[in-house]
C-alpha cells in the first residue's frame, strides 16, 4: 500500500467533549490514507478499536428528516422489487435508531437491527424495532438464523466502509441471507469523493473509500456477485450496491459494467490520481483559511452550522478554532451543550441564532446546505450570508 495523503494526528471525529473534560488530555490518532495497488481500494491503515469508536455513540440518524425520507423511499422500492411480505425478514447491520427498518415494519415486514452502540440500540427498541446490541460476527449470524430464520434482505447503509474486517462481514451475510436473498450496501462513492473534493469525510470511522472495482474482487472471493448498482445523492454522492450469491437468480445489470468502465476511465487504479487530489485539499485549506481570516479582520462574526464528524476533520486539519467560529449550531440534542473534539468549539441549539445573528454561517454539514439555507432564509434577509466549504469555499 502507498500513502497518498495524511491529516496528521487527529481526535476521534465523534468524540465530543463535556465541559468538565476540556482541561483533560485528549487522544489523537494517525489519520493517513493509503492506496492498494493490488485491489485499488483507498483506505486507512491505522485502525482504532471499534469498541472505542462505537460503544457510546452520539450520532442519531433520525435527527435528519432528509435521511428519513431517503430510507422510506428505499423501503418502498425494495418491498416491490424483492417481493417482501409479512413472511420476509429484513436485517440492518449498523441499524442506529432503526431509521431504515421503521418503514419496513410499518409495512408489516419482519425486521431486526444489529447495532453495537448500546445507547442507540435502546432508542431503537423504545420505537419497537427489535435490535441486537452487538457487533456483527459469524457467531451472531448463526444465532440469528437459528432464532429468526434466513433473511430476504440484509442492509449495511453507511456502515460497510466503517468496518475493518470485511471478510467476517461478508461471511456473516452469506450465512444470514436466503438462496436468493440480497445484500445492499450504501456508502459514499469514491468518484464523488474525488470530484467534489470531499476530503473532510476522511476520519477514523471511515476505513474504506469505496468503488465497484475492489468490491467486485471482495465478493467474488466468497462466491457472491454484484448484480446491480445505483448512484444516490446522499453524503455528497453515494453508491447503492446490490449483492447476491453467485448461484442466485439475480441477473447482472449493465450498470455494473458501466460503473467499472467509468472507474477505469477516471484512473481510479492510478496512485497519481490520489496524489493530485492531495494537492486539491491543500488548495482548499489555503482558500478557506484566507477567506475566514479576512472576514474576522473586518470584524465579522462567523459561526458554524452542523457538527457532523466530517466537520471535525475540516476544523482540525485546517486549524479552525474558537478564534474563528464563535459557536456551532446543531439540530441534535445529543450534541448540544458539548464541545468539538480537538478545537473545543461549543455546540449549541439553533435558537442561539435568534439571539446572536451572525454575519456568516460556515455550513459544516454541507450535504444539507440547500435545506439549511432554506430554513434560515430569514438570516439572509437580515444581511447574513452562508459559506459552503466544498468543493471550493463559496459565499452564498
Amino acid at each position: 500500500m502507498v500513502k497518498v495523503f495524511e491529516f496528521g494526528p487527529a481526535p476521534l471525529a465523534n468524540a465530543f467533549l463535556k465541559r468538565k473534560q476540556l482541561n483533560c488530555a485528549e487522544s489523537f490518532y494517525p489519520l493517513n490514507v493509503f492506496f492498494c495497488k493490488y485491489c485499488n481500494l483507498l483506505q486507512l491503515k491505522d485502525i482504532v478499536d471499534p469498541r472505542i469508536l462505537f460503544r457510546d455513540y452520539v450520532y442519531v440518524s433520525s435527527t435528519s428528516e432528509v435521511f428519513g425520507e431517503h430510507f422510506k423511499d428505499f423501503s418502498q422500492k425494495s418491498i416491490i422489487r424483492f417481493h417482501l411480505s409479512h413472511k420476509s425478514l429484513v436485517i440492518d447491520i449498523g441499524s442506529n435508531d432503526g431509521i431504515l427498518l421503521e418503514p419496513f415494519k410499518k409495512k408489516n415486514v419482519n425486521v431486526l437491527g444489529i447495532e453495537p452502540a448500546k445507547n442507540i440500540a435502546r432508542m431503537a427498541r423504545k420505537k419497537g424495532i427489535n435490535t441486537v446490541a452487538e457487533f456483527i460476527s459469524f457467531k451472531l449470524a448463526e444465532s440469528i438464523v437459528e432464532k429468526y430464520g434466513l433473511a430476504d434482505l440484509v442492509t449495511a447503509t453507511n456502515v460497510f466502509a466503517h468496518i475493518n474486517d470485511l471478510d467476517t462481514v461478508v461471511m456473516s451475510v452469506k450465512k444470514l441471507i436466503s438462496k436468493n436473498g440480497v445484500f445492499v450496501i450504501e456508502a459514499p462513492y469514491l468518484i464523488d469523493f474525488l470530484k467534489n473534493n470531499l476530503f473532510d469525510t476522511v476520519y477514523h470511522e471511515h476505513l474504506s473509500y469505496l468503488s465497484i472495482t475492489p468490491l467486485k474482487l471482495l465478493f467474488k472471493h466468497y462466491s457472491m456477485k454484484i448484480f446491480d448498482v445505483e448512484r444516490v445523492n446522499t453524503h455528497g454522492g453515494s453508491i447503492r450496491v446490490y449483492i447476491a450469491n453467485q448461484s442466485s437468480n439475480h441477473i447482472i445489470t449493465k450498470a455494473v459494467k458501466n460503473m467499472v468502465a467509468l472507474e477505469k476511465k477516471l484512473q481510479l487504479d492510478k496512485v497519481e490520481t490520489y496524489r493530485n487530489f492531495a494537492k486539491k485539499i491543500m488548495r482548499n485549506k489555503r482558500l478557506l483559511n484566507s477567506l475566514l481570516t479576512r472576514l474576522k479582520q473586518k470584524g465579522k462574526t462567523i459561526v458554524g452550522y452542523g457538527a457532523p464528524a466530517k466537520g471535525n476533520t475540516l476544523l482540525n486539519y485546517f486549524n479552525i478554532g474558537k478564534n474563528i467560529l464563535d459557536y456551532i449550531v446543531d439540530d441534535s440534542i445529543f450534541k448540544q451543550g458539548l464541545f468539538t473534539p480537538g478545537t473545543h468549539i461549543p455546540v449549541v441549539s439553533p435558537n442561539t441564532l435568534k439571539v446572536t445573528i451572525p454575519d456568516f454561517i460556515l455550513i459544516l454539514a454541507w450535504n444539507f446546505a440547500p435545506s439549511i439555507m432554506k430554513n434560515y432564509e430569514w438570516i439572509k434577509k437580515r444581511g447574513g450570508k452562508f459559506i459552503v466549504p466544498v468543493p471550493v469555499p463559496k459565499i452564498i
